[in-house]
């Protein structure tokens, strides 16, 4: 299976994908990485913070449009280049996050595709957002 190559993109196609943070994805993401900041899995300490409870990862929810990219649009066979992000707000546990990704500039002689991105809570606020950079698949030979 494979994704869109450069020459099936078009300015302005875009892709989601959507997911509710649990617990368990927190503790997880935090045991995968290595993270264990107590704002994300200490409740006691959290309740000390800014945001008076637990919060998920940043990077948690960026990794949603990691999954839009490599899954949706392109998809398949995308390759990373580079990715820059704005934390706007918190994500808390039972969110539901929807990832978005949307094609602003395809770059033919580098073979790169430019996207924004954002990830936005179920109130429709807008949590992170920021720009990727991408090398698509490339057509089979």
């Amino acid at each position: 299976m494979s994704g869109k190559t450069i020459d099936q993109l078009k300015i302005n196609d875009s892709a989601e994908f959507t997911k509710t943070i649990s617990e368990s994805d927190v503790y997880l993401y935090a045991g995968v990485t290595g993270d264990f900041n107590p704002a994300h899995i200490n409740e006691v300490y959290a309740q000390q913070t800014f945001f008076k409870t637990r919060i998920a990862h940043g990077m948690l929810a960026a990794g949603f449009i990691s999954a839009v990219l490599g899954t949706k649009l392109p998809g398949p066979g995308t390759v990373f280049i580079r990715q820059e992000l704005n934390f706007l707000a918190p994500v808390r546990f039972g969110d539901t996050i929807t990832a978005r990704v949307e094609v602003f500039e395809i770059l033919p002689e580098k073979k790169h595709v430019r996207f924004k991105v954002s990830c936005t809570n179920q109130d429709g606020k807008v949590v992170l957002d920021g720009e990727s950079l991408v090398s698509p698949p490339r057509p089979p030979k």
